[in-house]
C-alpha cells in the first residue's frame, strides 16, 4: 500500500484518528485538505483545525481552500494523480470533478449505519431518537448526500449513559480501525461496495440552536436523551431565575410528583419535574463557569424547591 497515493480530507477531531491510521499504516498521504482556520476562543484568534494540526505533526502538506468549486483548485487536486481520496467530516460538498479525479474515487468515513442518518449530525440524531445502536460506515462517495455504496460497517451499542462525546470518540477510532483494512481490500479488488438498502433512509439535519432549549413538558427520557445528545456542544439549556444553565448530565426517573408543573425543582437534589417522570440533574454549567456536579452547583446558585425552570421559550 506504500505505492497508493492518497489525499485526506477532514476537519474536526473525529477525522484525526483516520488520518493518523493511514499514515501509520504506510499509505502515501500526499496532501491533506481541511477547512481554513476559523476565529475561536475569547480573543477570536484564527485557529487551525484539528486535522490541520495533526497533518503538520505528521509532516504532510496542507491545503485549505474555501471552496472546491474553483477551477484552479480542481485542477490542483487532479494534478495530484491520486489513487483515492479519503474523506472524514470534511465540511464541504465535493463537486463531481473532485469525486471522479482519483482512480478509485473518494471513500468516506461516516458516523452511522447507512442508510440511517445520512447528513451532518448522525451522532446527535441517533441519541436524540433513542437508537439502541449506531456504528460507522466506510462508503464510496457519489454525488448524493451519503448515498454511495458501502464497503464495510461496524456496529456499537448506545448505552443509557452515553453522551455525544462518548459515542463520537468511540466511532472516530472504530472508523480509523475499519478504514485501513477496508481501503487495502478495496484497492486490491477484494472488497466490492454494496448499494445501500432503499428502506430505512433517515436524514440527520444539522442541530438548530432552538433544539438546545429544554422543554420540560417532554418526558424525562426525552429530556435525558436531549441532554446526552447535546453534550458537550451546543449543550442543552434552561432558564432559571439566576440565569441560563446548561444541563450536561442527568438521571431520568419514572416516578414524579403529581400535579407538579413541568420544570419545577422538586427538592434539594435538583430533581426537576417533566411532562412524565423526573430528571435528576447531576452535572450542570453556569455561564462562564466550568461544569460542576449538582451539589457543588447548588452551594452558589440558588434553586430552591418550587423554582420553575424554563418558563420562557426562546425566540425563533
Amino acid at each position: 500500500m506504500s505505492n497508493l497515493r492518497v489525499a485526506f480530507m477532514g476537519t474536526p477531531g473525529f477525522a484525526v484518528p483516520s488520518l493518523t491510521a493511514l499514515h501509520d499504516a504506510g499509505y502515501q498521504v500526499v496532501q491533506v485538505y481541511t477547512q481554513p482556520p476559523r476565529p475561536a476562543g475569547r480573543g477570536k484568534k484564527l485557529q487551525k483545525s484539528a486535522v490541520h494540526k495533526e497533518a503538520e505533526r505528521l509532516g504532510v502538506p496542507v491545503r485549505t481552500p474555501g471552496s472546491l468549486k474553483d477551477p484552479d483548485e480542481q485542477a490542483a487536486f487532479t494534478a495530484l494523480n491520486l489513487d483515492v481520496a479519503v474523506v472524514a467530516a470534511y465540511g464541504q460538498i465535493l463537486p463531481p470533478a473532485i469525486l471522479k479525479a482519483p482512480r478509485l474515487g473518494c471513500v468516506n468515513v461516516h458516523a452511522s449505519l447507512l442508510p440511517r442518518w445520512r447528513g451532518a449530525a448522525p451522532i446527535h440524531r441517533a441519541i436524540l431518537e433513542g437508537d439502541v445502536e449506531t456504528g460507522v460506515s466506510i462508503m464510496v462517495m457519489d454525488k448524493g448526500l451519503d448515498t454511495g455504496p458501502v464497503l464495510a460497517e461496524e456496529r456499537t451499542a448506545i448505552g443509557g449513559e452515553d453522551t455525544n462525546a462518548d459515542v463520537h470518540d468511540r466511532l472516530a477510532y472504530m472508523g480509523a480501525d475499519l478504514l485501513v483494512p477496508s481501503l487495502r481490500a478495496y484497492a486490491m479488488g477484494a472488497l466490492k461496495p454494496l448499494p445501500q438498502p432503499a428502506d430505512g433512509v433517515t436524514y440527520a439535519a444539522k442541530i438548530d440552536k432552538a433544539e438546545a432549549w429544554i422543554d420540560w413538558s417532554a418526558s424525562a427520557e426525552r429530556v435525558d436523551r436531549q441532554v446526552r445528545a447535546l453534550n458537550p456542544q451546543p449543550g442543552a439549556w434552561t432558564e432559571t431565575p439566576a440565569g441560563r444553565l446548561k444541563v450536561l448530565m442527568g438521571v431520568p426517573e419514572a416516578s414524579g410528583e403529581r400535579g407538579a408543573v413541568p420544570g419545577t425543582v422538586l427538592d434539594d437534589q435538583l430533581r426537576v419535574a417533566c411532562g412524565t417522570g423526573v430528571l435528576r440533574v447531576t452535572v450542570a454549567q453556569r455561564a462562564g463557569r466550568a461544569p460542576m456536579d449538582a451539589e457543588t452547583l447548588l452551594r452558589g446558585f440558588a434553586l430552591p424547591p418550587g423554582t420553575v425552570l424554563g418558563q420562557t421559550e426562546p425566540a425563533a
